[in-house]
């Protein structure tokens, strides 16, 4: 399980250890770590020209000490000062007896283009809203240089705790983050500023109580159903999909084709959409009754491309099996309906769709993925699975916030939710928590994703087939 922990958490926590370390330490062990990181990205580092961004706070410090090892090992190394009269003096000392220089702002945009590696420590963990004026322009000329870019514990300009960026911000090849990870190098849109993260141990002791989880492959193996000598169709869960319109008939065969992969023994089909769906899969149990005449379920799906249809919606979400709504379900579903329900329930939207039910823009949502995600599971009473970039799950009673570290660009297709719906409203059906269920599916369902794009475009169908490759994948691993 990777983990992540908000500033206040990690602050505590250096401060804890700093209590038992002699002075300087802590930063030494950092600044070892993060020179020994750019080293590898050089390969070289004799006759290299490196630049460090420094400000004025411990970050700063990490890059003048980082910056003082590679100028040992036959770096040039030049740190821009934004604020020389509170730059890390002890950091900058030893800078000065490596052998590099200092400079102030002016004329760094020339130092900038020509170097080999620039390190970013203008704002530390702590720093929030947009860059000032000056730190601005050299995030944009760095952006613009041929310089790998390396940020210290996290890309300047971004927010720690919730990812967002307001304004200009680095935008870094690797950052070298010590201690633990931070929700803002997992969370777009700042994870997208972070490139590939490196995680640097320097010791210190962290709560059990993770601000955001991501899932590994171990973690999700042993949630993974799996039928045992006495299983029956009936042991294993049965899944009810509601789903589909004489509209909207693909939305239902996609939901049940995701059902199918999810590990449920049997899939139990209602609506308008009957005849497409027993034609791809016969072996699907279909009714005309309604939900509630049916037959046992242990979970539902409601909601992909179900229209206007209201009457499934009420009728699902008063059952007292875990309910999964996703798509038109989340606009036809009552609020207070929702919050009354006794048995889990697993909301599956996008960003449009979770900005129409908080009433806030969608540029909102997903400039504050977080925030949002937990506003909305809050406000529902429900475990909420916010879909895009970044998938997050949230679930209803507080507690670390998972995130999901599969996916690809080409899921971004038609059908592709519908899909998500039904494998985890299977993997609800077989008996895993709404958190866990939204989490597992959507870890293979990326996983999926990346094994039937490989590089290319697909359809929704597509990322159902590749379904079983993925599971064998984690299982396997």
């Amino acid at each position: 399980m990777r983990t992540a922990y908000n500033v206040e958490t990690v602050r505590a926590a250096e401060r804890e250890l700093m209590a038992r370390l002699p002075e300087g330490a802590l930063m030494q062990r950092a600044a070892a770590g993060l020179a020994a990181a750019c080293a590898d990205l050089l390969g070289r580092v004799y006759g290299r020209r490196v630049v460090l961004l420094v400000g004025s706070g411990d970050n700063g410090g990490d890059a003048l000490y980082a910056g003082a090892r590679l100028a040992r090992r036959g770096a040039g190394v030049a740190a821009v000062l934004l604020a020389p009269e509170r730059a890390h003096s002890a950091g900058l000392a030893a800078l000065r007896r490596a052998g590099g220089r200092a400079v102030g702002v002016e004329g760094a945009e020339r130092l900038i283009e020509q170097a080999d590696l620039l390190l970013d420590g203008i704002v530390g963990i702590g720093g929030k809203g947009g860059l000032r004026p000056d730190a601005a322009r050299l995030a944009e000329a760095a952006e613009r240089a041929r310089a790998a870019v390396v940020a210290v514990d996290l890309p300047s300009g971004v927010d720690a705790d919730t990812g967002e960026v307001r304004g200009a911000a680095v935008r870094a090849d690797l950052t070298v983050t010590f201690g633990t990870h931070k929700p803002g190098l997992l969370i777009d849109p700042a994870r997208e500023y972070a490139g590939s993260v490196r995680l640097v141990d320097i010791g210190l002791s962290l709560p059990p109580q993770a601000e955001l989880e991501a899932l590994q492959h171990a973690d999700v193996r042993r949630l993974l159903p799996v039928p045992g000598g006495e299983s029956d169709k009936y042991r294993r869960g049965v899944v009810g999909i509601a789903a589909g319109s004489a509209r909207y008939p693909g939305a239902a065969v996609l939901a049940v084709y995701g059902a199918l992969r999810g590990g449920a023994g049997a899939v139990r089909y209602v609506g308008p959409a009957a005849d497409a769906v027993i034609a791809r899969f016969p072996e699907t149990l279909v009714s005309d009754r309604g939900p509630k005449h049916a037959g046992r379920v242990q979970a539902w799906v409601v909601g992909p491309g179900a229209g206007d249809d209201a009457s499934a919606v009420g009728e699902v979400l008063a059952s007292q099996v875990p309910v999964l709504v996703d798509a038109d379900g989340l606009r036809l579903a009552d609020r207070h309906a929702v919050r009354a329900r006794t048995a889990p329930t697993l909301m599956t939207p996008h960003a449009g769709e979770a900005a129409a039910l908080l009433g806030v823009p969608r540029e909102e949502v997903e400039g504050a993925r977080l925030a949002s995600a937990r506003e909305l599971a809050g406000r529902y009473g429900a475990t909420v699975l916010l879909k895009g970039s970044t998938t997050l799950v949230a679930d209803a009673g507080g507690g670390a916030v998972r995130v999901n570290p599969t996916g690809t660009a080409w899921l971004a297709t038609a059908g592709s939710g519908d899909v998500l719906s039904g494998l985890a409203g299977s993997l609800l059906a077989s008996g895993l928590s709404a958190l866990d269920a939204g989490s597992v599916g959507a870890y293979l369902h990326g996983l999926a994703g990346r094994f039937a794009a490989d590089g290319a475009p697909v359809g929704a169908h597509d990322v159902a087939e590749a379904v079983p490759a993925a599971w064998r994948d984690v299982t396997d691993a």
